[in-house]
């Protein structure tokens, strides 16, 4: 279907161009028989003059069309490379706005040639129709993830769920992302939907409330279960002891987390390396850049102080009475990397601690009354 609609395009257009061409023909012919040899001839050498003016200058504007269009690309990729855009991003942006820059040359160098446009034009124009009406489902994929590599909702390594599936991600590709489940498996999703629906991404926060659901026994002591469970994640350094704040202050003293991230560490290598002249001038100057971040910093740590810190330390209630047992609920912050091997970890102590301090996980039950008739 699309190849028909192309091809009928092309011959409507190649009718326009036959019919022109025709036309001039016989004016042409028209215009010689009046005229005499010595006219003729004189006309000819004008014309190839004429001619040769316009290579000339079709030739000086291609080659300073092409130095301009490799500047404006040199001066892209400097942004964007600046600014640490995605590496599939910046490809394809460059690659777009290079082959539109080209068009656009090639155009003009026809019509300083002297050659109508307008059916070149056309014709483009009435492919690019047929083109995106075939493939609206695709464009709408190559939109979305577009949209994603610009707003970013998620990034390569983050762990994501899109409706049914979940998974961390393993490439964004300009059609579909690519998911790579904990089993191992391989899941494509389009773009389209990722850009337009709901996402979870729980890489985005660097910490996380873990909570677990423990039936105990009725007749069990509620204290003691809760004393059994903070001695549990009181054991666990990974846990929170009392604010988010401390526990990230205290493992970056521990090495355990690096200050700043990653897009900060790749800025401060490019600093280091040779800059382009395009960075030599319209960069900012490392002093300046310096006291843009410190004042950066103290703006951050003025609005962090008005900000009232959350506590989060760990906490064990009495969440429900069911038909076969009390349900005790737990709950304390880890942080994001941390969050499955502490989620199973407790989960094995409590499964071995609990008993030793005589409670109970009861089987459901139901208490049967017989009652003997007379």
């Amino acid at each position: 279907m699309l190849l028909n609609q192309i091809m009928a395009f092309a011959q409507t257009a190649n009718k326009e161009v036959a019919d022109s061409i025709s036309a001039e023909i016989k004016h042409t012919e028209s215009v010689l028989s009046s005229l005499s040899f010595d006219e003729i001839v004189q006309r000819l050498v004008d014309g190839a003059v004429d001619l040769g003016m316009r290579i000339l200058i079709a030739i000086i504007v291609f080659y300073i069309g092409k130095l301009i269009i490799n500047k404006i690309h040199t001066i892209i990729k400097a942004i964007m490379l600046k600014h640490n855009f995605d590496k599939s991003l910046t490809t394809f942006v460059l690659s777009v706005v290079k082959i539109t820059l080209l068009f656009v040359l090639i155009v003009s160098i026809i019509g300083i040639l002297g050659i109508e446009t307008s059916s070149f034009i056309a014709i483009f124009a009435s492919a690019g129709v047929a083109i995106g009406m075939a493939l609206s489902g695709t464009l709408q994929n190559f939109a979305g993830g577009v949209l994603i590599l610009f707003i970013k909702p998620y990034k390569i390594g983050d762990y994501i769920e899109f409706g049914n599936y979940q998974g961390t991600v393993k490439e964004i590709q300009i059609f579909n992302t690519v998911l790579n489940t904990p089993d191992n498996k391989s899941i494509i999703i389009p773009n389209g939907g990722l850009s337009t629906g709901t996402i979870n991404n729980y890489s985005k926060e660097e910490y996380r409330r873990v909570s677990w659901d423990i039936s105990i026994a009725y007749g069990d002591d509620v204290d003691v279960a809760r004393r059994v469970a903070l001695e549990i994640l009181g054991a666990d350094s990974r846990v929170v002891r009392k604010y988010r704040e401390d526990d990230k202050e205290m493992r970056q003293a521990a090495n355990e987390i690096a200050p700043g991230n990653e897009e900060e560490k790749t800025e401060q290598q490019d600093t280091k390396e040779k800059k382009s002249l395009f960075k030599r001038m319209f960069g900012r100057k490392p002093k300046l850049k310096a006291e843009v971040e410190k004042w950066r910093e103290e703006q951050a740590e003025k609005i962090n102080a008005k900000i009232p810190k959350v506590d989060c330390s760990p906490t064990v209630s009495l969440s429900a009475l069911a038909d076969s047992s009390i349900v005790v609920t737990i709950r304390a912050w880890t942080r994001s990397e941390f969050y499955w091997g502490v989620l199973y970890d407790v989960n094995e102590k409590i499964y071995k601690e609990f008993p030793k301090n005589g409670l109970s996980f009861p089987y459901p039950q139901m208490d049967i009354h017989v009652t003997q008739g007379e």
